[in-house]
């Protein structure tokens, strides 16, 4: 049991920065806080994440990466009906919709942050946007040969488009602070996505 005390406390250190850093971004984000909200002290937080930045990148790694590889990703990969689920998501993101409102989507916080200012965090970033691009380009291109997607449709072009659109989608929500505007970009992105359907 003693073994896993560690790991415990990092995963425990991890959980409280991310959502630190998910309410404030990672400039404004408070090591106070997250000692706080976990009871460690600074000595414990320090053995693990020798810098705020090396904290901030296990967040961006371990945090953000898997929870995106497991709502997105494997989904896509194991879709038999890739449109459909891509059209999914989009469908479900009302019942997040309070979070994505008033914070926004944690990966699109740190690069819009963090990228400027940063080239290892751009980096770690970069690569996770790149696993969720790669993603929904590999599920385009099963649906294509399925004959579910246009033969015309090029599928790296679009893969790039809908993440874009999407991750623009709820910043624009936050920004607005408005669900009716997460709402209607949702609605334009899925009637986006269906009129690539082949006929």
């Amino acid at each position: 049991m003693q073994s896993k005390q560690p790991d415990l406390t990092r995963d425990k250190v991890l959980e409280a920065a991310f959502c630190e850093i998910h309410r404030s971004g990672f400039q404004a984000a408070s090591i106070a806080n997250i000692l706080g909200s976990t009871g460690l002290t600074k000595g414990a937080l320090y053995h693990h994440f020798p810098t705020k930045q090396a904290l901030g990148l296990a967040v961006v790694d371990e945090v953000i990466r898997p929870r995106l590889e497991s709502r997105y990703y494997i989904p896509l990969r194991e879709s038999e009906k890739p449109l459909d689920t891509l059209l999914g998501f989009l469908e479900t993101m009302a019942e997040r919709a309070d979070e994505l409102v008033l914070l926004g989507c944690p990966l699109n916080n740190l690069m819009q942050e963090m990228s400027p200012i940063d080239a290892e965090f751009r980096g770690h970033l970069c690569a996770v946007m790149n696993a969720w691009r790669e993603a929904m380009e590999t599920a385009l291109r099963r649906a294509q040969a399925q004959g579910d997607l246009r033969a015309d449709v090029n599928c790296a072009d679009t893969a790039l488009f809908i993440f874009s659109a999407w991750e623009g989608c709820i910043g624009t929500a936050k920004n607005l602070q408005s669900h009716e505007a997460l709402f209607v970009c949702s609605r334009q992105l899925q009637a986006y996505i269906r009129s690539l359907r082949a006929t």
